[in-house]
């Protein structure tokens, strides 16, 4: 995520950067850091933004399971923690998810495939 996503995801949200600061839980040093982009913004960071924005999200799909959109597979659905934890419309939030046939080593490598995924694309 760079600086510019995160302000636009911030705008999403209706906060001014006090309220980002309070709601992320770092200082406002930091949020003004992540807009200017003197800073990397962490993937916890990242991840908590996504979820947040991913829950006022009002596309028809951002509830539909990525299971059913992607065509998985019976045998990959069961290996898959989103099938497991029922959150297929989360795929994009939880680690390990087996997405284009293969766990990714860390969220960065994840968010790589997530990022070209009509599943993730929908809700943001």
């Amino acid at each position: 995520m760079d600086s510019n996503e995160f302000k636009s995801f911030r705008k999403k949200l209706n906060k001014t950067q006090k309220q980002m600061s309070q709601l992320l839980g770092t200082s406002l040093k930091a949020i003004h850091s992540y807009e200017q982009g003197w800073r990397t913004i962490p993937p916890a960071v990242e991840r908590q933004l996504f979820f947040l924005v991913s829950r006022i999200s009002s596309s028809p799909n951002a509830n539909k399971p990525c299971w059913r959109i992607k065509k998985c597979p019976t045998e990959r659905k069961k290996e898959c923690p989103a099938w497991e934890f029922k959150s297929g419309n989360l795929c994009w939030f939880i680690n390990g998810t087996i997405c284009g046939g293969g766990v990714r080593k860390n969220w960065n490598e994840k968010m790589n495939v997530c990022r070209s995924c009509e599943v993730f694309n929908s809700i943001f």
